[in-house]
């Protein structure tokens, strides 16, 4: 496993939706870019706020040139050495900023806005694995439903091989009858065999997403039904478009930033010859200090055309946005009316269910008095399964669907 990856063990306690989500959270390798997305904007900012401290340089230079400046003045009493053609020099510049128009400030946030929008694009990822996620679970449910609805026919089976067995000893049914039930009593194993292995193999597609190690007969906790809500608004890719016009807005005051002077406080000092008195011609310590103030005037050049393409960009995030609203509210619309199809029809199954009952349990009592045959029995028994299984069926397809919902409406 690799370092940084979340590995658990479960056994046979009741196992969560929940948890599964989180673990797979916690486990999934991309999560992990959320922090190194934190930690460059960090160390970004941290980076640009270094631009208010005071900027050393340090410089040196030796050259040799063909000539130099000579003062010559007739009958003069002195005479003024000219400089060396050799010439030296050792500096160090300090620049200490006074005013940027804001534009390490607007870099800076510019910075965050940007890493605010890298980890909400991370997260629409995330709602990719959790949508797998839960599928997988309200498979493993679905199997696990099927294998206690195996229990019941099982039982049933046995009531009626029973039942035969009492009949053919006492000389009043056939031994074909009996097995007949037997035989389907050995089908119903041929299926819980499948089923088990069905299971085993979604139970450790499930371990790999979420970094567990499960055993075989873990018991996934079926999600309590009142905790989904069909009302709720849509957010799950609003936060990307809210960032991006954020990014938006703050690229345009980034460049009203660079279109303002720069001022600047400086100071020169060092050594070499010749220094700032060129008619010495030694070697000699010297300083110069002031302030400085730069406008690059080039910049308002592009600054209307810029601004242009700032409000196109605007205007490009608005229509996504809208386009993605009407898409998401129509998606929103549809699995609303599969929600309510499947709510309509575990309605209807239970209906069915009690009948179903009523007739299996009518055609056990009529086995035993030998009105029907054991095919007929077993007619009436697969159908109450099949009923059974009809509504445990629509009862995690209306989970599944609830579940959808969350997702398409960026609910984690």
């Amino acid at each position: 496993m690799a370092m940084g990856c979340f590995v658990a063990s479960v056994s046979a306690q009741p196992f969560t939706l929940q948890d599964a989500e989180n673990r797979a959270r916690k486990g999934y390798p991309l999560i992990r870019q959320q922090g190194l997305i934190e930690k460059t904007s960090t160390l970004t900012v941290s980076n640009l706020a270094k631009g208010y401290v005071p900027q050393l340089m340090l410089g040196g230079q030796a050259s040799y040139q063909s000539d130099v400046t000579k003062v010559s003045i007739p009958n003069a009493p002195f005479v003024v050495e000219p400089p060396s053609k050799d010439q030296y020099r050792v500096t160090l510049d300090v620049s200490q900023l006074i005013y940027d128009g804001g534009l390490i400030r607007n870099q800076q946030q510019l910075t965050q806005l940007q890493a605010f929008s890298e980890s909400s694009k991370l997260e629409l990822e995330m709602y990719k694995l959790q949508e797998r996620v839960d599928q997988l679970y309200c498979s493993i449910l679905f199997v696990d439903a099927q294998l206690d609805q195996l229990k019941l026919v099982g039982s049933d089976i046995q009531t009626g091989i029973k039942k035969v067995s009492a009949q053919l000893e006492n000389g009043v049914a056939f031994k074909s009858a009996l097995n007949s039930l037997k035989a389907e009593a050995l089908k119903l194993d041929q299926r819980s065999i499948e089923l088990v292995a069905t299971r085993k193999g979604l139970i450790d597609i499930l371990g790999v997403l979420t970094d567990t190690v499960f055993t075989e007969n873990v018991q996934l906790e079926t999600p309590d039904l009142n905790r989904f809500n069909p009302a709720g608004s849509i957010n799950k890719q609003l936060d990307v478009f809210k960032s991006q016009a954020q990014l938006n807005t703050r690229q345009l005051d980034l460049l009203r930033s660079k279109s303002l002077p720069k001022a600047s406080a400086f100071l020169q000092a060092g050594y070499g010859r010749p220094g700032l008195n060129m008619l010495r011609n030694e070697f000699q310590w010297f300083s110069i200090g002031g302030l400085r103030l730069n406008w690059s005037i080039s910049n308002l050049y592009t600054a209307k055309n810029e601004k242009e393409l700032n409000a196109v960009g605007a205007t490009t995030i608005a229509l996504q946005q809208e386009t993605y609203l009407k898409n998401a509210n129509a998606q929103v619309r549809q699995q609303l009316a599969e929600v309510e199809k499947f709510r309509q029809l575990m309605e209807t199954d239970k209906g069915i269910i009690e009948l179903r009952t009523a007739v299996k349990e009518a055609a056990a009592a009529q086995l035993e008095a030998g009105v029907i045959t054991a095919s007929d029995y077993v007619r009436e028994v697969n159908a109450e399964d099949q009923a059974r299984q009809a509504m445990k069926a629509h009862e995690l397809q209306w989970l599944q669907s609830s579940m959808q919902l969350e997702i398409i409406r960026g609910k984690q």
